[in-house]
Parts: C-alpha cells; sequence; structure tokens
C-alpha cells in the first residue's frame, strides 16, 4: 500500500510540476516573440532548450518511480 502511494506521488508530480513548467516557458517565448519579432530565432532556441530540461525532470521522476514499482 505504501509502495503504490509512494509511486502515484512521485508520478502526480512529476506530470505537475513540469506540466506547469512547460506552459510557462511557453508563454514567456510567444509574449517576448511578440514583443520583438527579429528575434524569433535565438527566443525559439532557448525556449526549445528550456522545454527540454523541463522534461527531463519528468523522464527522472518516471524512472524513480518505476525503481520503486520493481525494486
Amino acid at each position: 500500500m505504501t509502495k503504490e502511494f509512494a509511486i502515484a506521488i512521485t508520478m502526480a508530480g512529476a506530470a505537475i510540476g513540469p506540466g506547469l513548467a512547460i506552459g510557462l516557458i511557453a508563454s514567456a517565448a510567444m509574449n517576448s516573440i511578440g514583443r520583438n519579432p527579429e528575434a524569433a530565432g535565438k527566443i525559439q532556441g532557448n525556449m526549445i532548450l528550456g522545454l527540454a530540461f523541463a522534461e527531463a525532470i519528468a523522464i527522472y521522476a518516471l524512472v524513480v518511480s518505476l525503481v520503486l514499482k520493481f525494486v
């Protein structure tokens, strides 16, 4: 029971945290592109890098929850 609860909490945090981060990153990037369209290329590159880092957190949490489940 406790093990399954820990897995559920880990995956819930892994879904909520990076989901909010990705939304905030994309929102800030679109706002910046709207204010300065000439810098869209640089902003887009940095946005993709930030999205990758935010998504990596979710992947780490998935690995932790799989370790909890099978170990």
